[in-house]
């Protein structure tokens, strides 16, 4: 059994796609087998994106990714065996998005998975950072991922449908100073994953994965050194920063028939999120009394 649903009758909204629903107990192995599938996973060179296409690759599944500029080392398997297909492509640029999603199904003749994880940004003052930099900002973590969606949306809707991961951030539940237009970016990814949702369920379940903070090689800039980052963990519920991998397997379950009924909504990846920092102000105030 793959990464897909067992199906019975019915018809999905607009697509002729049988209504996916589970007519047999799931092996939860059998589940996480992706043996025959395809996944795209945008911004998958370095970073979360690369941990992700290593994790669909060690489930079986055939990974197409894609960035600007080819990696350094070929993305692999974690034993090295497997590698993905990699196409290059500006994520912003709709005619290159239209190429990727048509180079993943020649491939294989098919598409199941689509994650929208391209994004990020660099810190930058609202009032004087220019129209221009707000404008790729969006462009990249948002007007992508909906780009990306439609150019896959027949792919994935095709026989008994796909799934769509899109890799938000706790900076879009948030107050974000510094990230204006990031933030606003991804709580719209939420909206969009919502709205995906009921437009085109049940054949194409469609979830937001909101991640927190997580160790990443460019995220060592941003978070500093091992101590800086082991105070960063202290706020936690978790008591740790998260990484990659904690991310990519949610996406693994999420995206396998254990997550069938988890559409239009957001998973939150946080380790518990940060402890209110009102309860620390309230503390001193008492010590101080």
């Amino acid at each position: 059994m793959t990464g897909r649903l067992p199906v019975g009758t019915g018809t999905g909204k607009g697509t002729g796609a049988s209504v996916p629903f589970v007519d047999s107990p799931i092996d939860p192995a059998a589940a996480l087998d992706f043996s025959g599938q395809t996944v795209l996973v945008t911004g998958g060179t370095r970073g979360l994106g690369r941990v992700v296409c290593r994790t669909f690759l060690d489930a079986g599944a055939d990974v197409v990714t894609c960035a600007r500029s080819a990696p350094d080392e070929p993305v692999t398997s974690s034993d090295g065996s497997r590698h993905a297909t990699f196409v290059a492509a500006d994520v912003r640029d709709a005619d290159q998005v239209e190429a990727v999603v048509t180079a993943a199904v020649d491939q294989t003749g098919r598409l199941d998975v689509l994650v929208n994880n391209a994004g990020g940004a660099p810190p930058a003052d609202t009032s004087t950072a220019s129209t221009g930099f707000h404008e790729k900002v969006i462009a990249l973590n948002l007007t992508s991922a909906l780009t990306f969606s439609r150019a896959a949306h027949g792919a994935l809707a095709d026989g008994d449908g796909g799934v769509i991961l899109n890799i938000s951030s706790v900076s879009g539940t948030r107050t974000n100073p510094g990230g204006a237009a990031y933030g606003a970016a991804k709580a719209g990814l939420a909206n969009l994953g919502r709205t995906l949702a009921h437009e085109w369920g049940p054949a194409i379940r469609v979830v937001t994965v909101t991640v927190g903070m997580i160790v990443t090689d460019e995220a060592a800039a941003f978070y500093g050194d091992g101590g800086r980052r082991a105070a960063i963990g202290d706020l936690l519920a978790a008591g740790r920063m998260g990484e990659p991998e904690d991310v990519a397997d949610m996406c693994l379950v999420l995206a396998s028939p254990l997550a069938r009924w988890v559409t239009g909504t957001e998973v939150e990846v946080h380790g518990g999120d940060e402890r209110p920092g009102y309860l620390d102000a309230i503390g001193t105030d008492a010590e101080s009394d």
